[in-house]
């Protein structure tokens, strides 16, 4: 610890599906504890990822995107989003520059009026600004800060770095005086068990197309440390229909193959040991309205209720 004076708070990333919430909270941390894929509404519960800047630790909280719930799931998620929004020092709202000021993003800015805490900062991040020519950057960020009075805006592209460190040092300044939450070297506040699942979920999602991924949900059934070093772990993949089955174990188990393979490998440069991961494929028609499965993803069952 420095001899600075400590710092510490919570962040909360909010945004539409797909805005690069994920990719800006892994460029934070500087390790992957969220997954990203080209699909929406890939984060589900709430993943906490923790950064230092100096003196200060940033404890950032990355939310589902915010959009129009259908599903109990969907509603659950959206209610995370919020809640986690809520509870946070200081507030980021992440659009994307070639998108601009979406009929989504408008309506979260309205949410934020009426939800916005006294005092809460609320900072706008304008992602993916290699895709926009200068001129039509300049004139998003005066729009947008017409739109809504953001006590700060940054240009940023999550996944090249850049405006990141400037992103940082600002939030680094505006999270409150006090102890840190967490030890200097601890990157999440997730149990292993949970980022794990999170890990084969991303596999999955990546290697299936349509609908199915919004149909399935990974659970960690069994961790046994051996004494060798290397980790058994033994993972659940729930489906709600026989065919998804089919579709996820694919021809000859070569998709559920190839799924754990690609988790295996990321697990073990996470953990920095042997890995040994074995994958079940269960049909569970009811999963999306169980409060286990709910529990499982950090959700509160309840919070889907219609």
């Amino acid at each position: 610890m420095t001899d600075e004076e400590t710092r510490a708070g919570f962040v909360a990333l909010i945004g539409e599906p797909n805005a690069g919430k994920s990719t800006l909270l892994n460029r934070m941390v500087g390790a992957k504890v969220s997954i990203v894929t080209h699909k929406v509404q890939t984060t589900r519960g709430r993943v906490r990822g923790i950064a230092m800047a100096g003196a200060s630790q940033l404890v950032f909280v990355d939310t589902p995107g915010l959009f129009q719930p259908k599903r109990r799931l969907d509603r659950a998620m959206v209610a995370a989003a919020w809640t986690g929004a809520a509870d946070a020092d200081v507030v980021v709202l992440l659009i994307e520059a070639h998108r601009g000021l979406t009929e989504g993003v408008e309506a979260i800015l309205t949410a934020l009026e009426e939800r916005r805490g006294e005092g809460q900062p609320v900072l706008l991040a304008i992602n993916k600004i290699d895709r926009v020519e200068a001129p039509k950057l300049l004139a998003l960020t005066e729009r947008m800060n017409e739109r809504y009075a953001f006590d700060a805006t940054f240009l940023i592209s999550a996944e090249k770095g850049h405006g990141v460190e400037d992103l940082r040092a600002d939030l680094a300044a505006r999270v409150p005086a006090g102890p840190w939450l967490y030890p200097e070297d601890q990157i999440a506040d997730l149990p292993l068990r949970m980022i794990a699942a999170e890990i084969t979920r991303e596999k999955l999602t990546l290697r299936l197309h349509q609908e199915l991924p919004y149909q399935l949900t990974v659970e960690t059934e069994g961790w046994e440390d051996r004494d060798d070093g290397s980790v058994r772990i033994d993972q659940v993949i729930y489906v709600v229909r026989d065919g998804h089955k089919g579709i996820v174990l694919g021809k000859k188990g070569e998709t559920t193959k190839a799924v754990g393979q690609a988790a295996r490998a990321e697990l073990e440069e996470f953990l920095g040991h042997r890995v040994h991961l074995f994958l079940q494929v269960r049909v569970r028609p009811g999963w999306l309205e169980e409060a286990e499965r709910f529990d499982a993803m950090g959700l509160d069952f309840k919070d889907g209720e219609a």
